[in-house]
């Protein structure tokens, strides 16, 4: 009996961990993103999918998307309409901010040029993360559906059953829905070729007449709003405040070198990995140790793995 309750237990924590890690995977992608195509470490990507989270909460709540598509579905569908809000949102702090420290301008700087990128997206967090306190209030929010609460059965097997939250189960199907349609879009169209371009040889894809510093503008706006849906499929099944970005880009950071620096594929796997970890560790460690057993984990891939899942290809984007 006492082996049966454990094997359910982790098949448990098992399912919960890859629908919680397409999720993480998604909000890694975006990170991912930035990073591979404009060599930027953005502080800042936390607070944008902190926006996001409340981007989709008002576009539900406030804005007739509650109205228009009731209480179950309603959620998911601000959540894909918060995505293009950041992606513009994105587009503008970059045209306005990040290019001033990144791109063609800064090509010849080396390492003067990453110092101004990293105090000017550290700057961009800290104001997000005061500017919605003072906005938003520090009242948890949280955008709740019907399915948050509801689960599907799997089994009996061998007196064994699992349960899948629906709304983590969704959240897990919208996910790796909207990696596979930014994987066709870079892979298959022309702003995607020059994305892979600029990364790949800025110089040479300036002479190829390739617009470097609008494919980074595009990269940036592109990964604020994957980063967004990320945020909004999260705040189905959490409450989130204006400070959650900070404890959320860890998680990115991590799941991106997992995967290796550059990858998409691989920030995608990293972030897989992460949710793994995460929910398979509450089987042995209480709640509070989870990130210990995130990072622990973390520094083993790395001892072994300095390149990470995916760090021996070439690919960027």
């Amino acid at each position: 009996m006492l082996t049966t309750a454990l094997i359910e237990g982790v098949l448990q924590a098992l399912v919960a961990g890859l629908l919680t890690g397409a999720v993480y995977g998604l909000m890694c992608v975006g990170l991912g993103l930035i990073f591979g195509v404009m060599r930027v470490i953005n502080f800042a990507q936390g607070d944008f999918m902190m926006l996001g989270m409340y981007a989709a909460f008002y576009l539900f709540t406030s804005l007739g998307v509650q109205a228009a598509f009731g209480a179950t579905f309603g959620p998911f569908v601000a959540i894909l309409l918060a995505g293009p809000v950041l992606a513009i949102f994105g587009y503008v702090i970059h045209l306005a901010l990040i290019s001033r420290v990144s791109g063609t301008r800064t090509a010849q700087l080396e390492g003067e040029g990453h110092y101004a990128q990293l105090i000017l997206t550290l700057g961009i967090a800290l104001i997000l993360q005061n500017g919605g306190l003072m906005v938003f209030g520090s009242v948890l929010a949280s955008i709740r559906t019907p399915l948050s609460s509801a689960a599907w059965e799997l089994g009996p097997f061998f007196d064994m059953s699992v349960f899948v939250n629906k709304a983590r189960g969704v959240d897990a199907i919208i996910a790796i829905a909207t990696i596979g349609a930014l994987a066709l879009f870079i892979a298959r169209s022309r702003v995607g070729k020059s994305l892979r371009a600029a990364a790949d040889n800025p110089m040479a894809a300036t002479y190829m007449g390739i617009d470097v510093n609008r494919a980074h503008r595009v990269a940036f706006s592109l990964g604020s709003g994957v980063t967004a849906i990320a945020g909004g499929l999260l705040a189905t099944n959490i409450p989130f405040h204006p400070f959650i970005g900070v404890d959320y880009v860890i998680v990115m950071y991590a799941g991106v070198v997992l995967g290796g620096m550059g990858s998409i594929i691989g920030a995608f796997w990293g972030g897989m990995t992460i949710g793994l970890v995460q929910q398979l560790s509450t089987t042995i460690l209480p709640t509070q140790l989870q990130n210990a057993a995130i990072f622990v984990v973390f520094l083993l891939v790395v001892f072994f793995m300095p390149q990470g899942f995916f760090g021996r290809m070439v690919e960027r984007t």
